[in-house]
């Protein structure tokens, strides 16, 4: 079992995005420092749910102040950049880092940023599954060239090549998000694991995985290939000496957060939007995920693993707002959690 930290980088009432920040940064060196196994930073653009623009340019700096811990995008949202951009970014953090960069793209969603990034609404609509097919090929490709709907360009090299890692790990693992039957399809045809949100329970989870199989099998992979994918589950964290404490710390917190984060996304064209309830869904949040002592918390991850077979978690451990709070949740975590999933 392999467990790490999501990291949104969120801006909680009353708080500055340079606090915010911080908190990420910080919570992404005592995650090494407590024997995690990963962290995943999500990007946001013009909403104080997450301030974190580039996921890829933090990614960057943290490989830098790290040196076990693997570092992955959760996600690179693929229609506000470039394929090659990014993976040319991809391939450079994969390189230097000796590989311990991950991946993660995700389709986002039809906010304004389709606007100020002058991708448009097609690329959120339409345009995902080129995108995703065009990154593919520069990480797994000496030239490439375009000739699809988006994206036209004669054949060029791809410099840094990602696959010549003196270890033969071959180029950065990719993940994609995937919130439906779609995208899981379009994850499995390609072979990908998917990262599945902290919104989802283990059922819908565990659907979503076998739909994956299915898929992937009747694109040629082995069941074993299948049954072998690293897929990622999001959730959320809060240790404490009881569930009541670890619970209410997160009520406090969290809804404010979400209330004023949530509803600062601005459609690009207009379409109505409806929002969760914020206390609802962080009670929801707490139900379904280890929110509580550290028994309890290894259990609930246990019982993930057992009834969806994913083994890989991206765990919310800011949700109190509070750095000092923070880093005492990763630090528990990694000190009276991991040594009981081992």
């Amino acid at each position: 079992m392999r467990v790490g930290a999501f990291v949104l980088a969120a801006q909680f009432p009353g708080q500055g995005q340079g606090e915010a920040l911080h908190r990420a940064v910080r919570t992404a060196e005592v995650a090494e420092e407590s024997g995690l196994d990963s962290v995943w930073l999500a990007e946001h653009h013009f909403v104080p749910y997450g301030t974190c623009p580039s996921a890829v340019t933090l990614a960057g700096l943290l490989l830098g102040r790290t040196r076990r811990i693997r570092v992955g995008t959760a996600v690179s949202v693929l229609p506000n950049i470039h394929p090659v951009a990014l993976g040319e970014q991809a391939a450079l953090l994969h390189l230097l880092s000796g590989g311990r960069f991950t991946l993660g793209v995700g389709r986002g969603g039809p906010w304004v940023d389709l606007e100020v990034f002058g991708s448009g609404l097609q690329a959120y609509e339409r345009d995902f599954p080129e995108s995703l097919d065009l990154l593919l090929r520069w990480l797994r490709e000496p030239r490439v060239s375009a000739d699809g709907e988006r994206y036209r360009f004669r054949e060029v090299p791809v410099v840094p090549r990602p696959d010549e890692l003196i270890d033969g790990a071959g180029g950065p693992e990719v993940v994609v998000a995937c919130t439906s039957a779609k995208s899981v399809r379009l994850a499995a045809e390609r072979g990908l694991p998917m990262l599945l949100g902290m919104h989802c329970g283990d059922e819908e989870k565990a659907e979503m995985v076998a739909l994956w199989r299915t898929h992937a099998i009747a694109a040629g992979r082995t069941p074993e290939e299948a049954d072998g994918a690293a897929h990622v589950s999001a959730g959320v964290a809060q240790i404490a000496d009881g569930r009541t404490e670890a619970t209410e710390t997160l009520v406090k917190a969290m809804p404010g957060w979400l209330r004023q984060g949530l509803g600062a996304h601005v459609t690009v064209d207009g379409r109505p939007r409806s929002m969760r309830d914020p206390v609802a869904y962080t009670e929801l949040l707490c139900g379904l995920h280890p929110v509580g002592p550290p028994r309890l918390a290894a259990d609930r991850l246990a019982a993930t693993a057992e009834r969806t077979g994913i083994t890989r978690f991206a765990l919310l451990v800011e949700g109190s707002g509070d750095l000092a709070a923070t880093e005492e949740n990763v630090r528990r975590v990694g000190a009276e959690v991991l040594p009981q999933l081992r």
